[in-house]
């Protein structure tokens, strides 16, 4: 009931085509949402990745950068003969990094997809510490 007391009465235009005409980026922004969390020895990310299958997902590491290049395509099953009304899966790409740090190889990454969920652990690199250098003072 407080939808239509809160209506735009000047609105000529029907909301039911507000969905139609939506910006695809607020839709699909939460697109591969990530949590990591710290093991003591190693990173683990936990990426969503709905519907993606493994030879659609790209790792690369260049200074310092991890990056996740994710490709989706939802748009199977189409045919002269039918006409798509409404599609609401998104078909494209996804990129995004990460700073991982310049002491990180590809060799301190393992990678692992399942369920729609692409897990990353990533070795932490030894820290040395550099021996104190004193001053003598005269």
């Amino acid at each position: 009931m407080n939808n239509i007391a809160n209506r735009n009465r000047y609105n000529l235009v029907d909301p039911f085509f507000d969905d139609f005409f939506n910006d695809e980026r607020n839709q699909y922004g939460q697109m591969m949402r990530t949590d990591i969390t710290d093991h003591g020895d190693h990173y683990e990310m936990k990426i969503e990745l709905p519907d993606v299958k493994k030879e659609d997902i790209h790792l690369s590491l260049e200074d310092g950068y991890l990056t996740i290049h994710a490709s989706f395509n939802h748009r199977e099953n189409e045919h002269e003969h039918h006409k798509v009304i409404r599609r609401e899966r998104y078909s494209g790409s996804y990129e995004r990094s990460f700073s991982v740090g310049t002491n990180v190889t590809e060799a301190d990454i393992k990678a692992h997809l399942e369920n729609g969920i692409l897990t990353l652990c990533i070795k932490k690199p030894e820290v040395k510490e550099a021996p104190k250098k004193y001053i003598s003072i005269e």
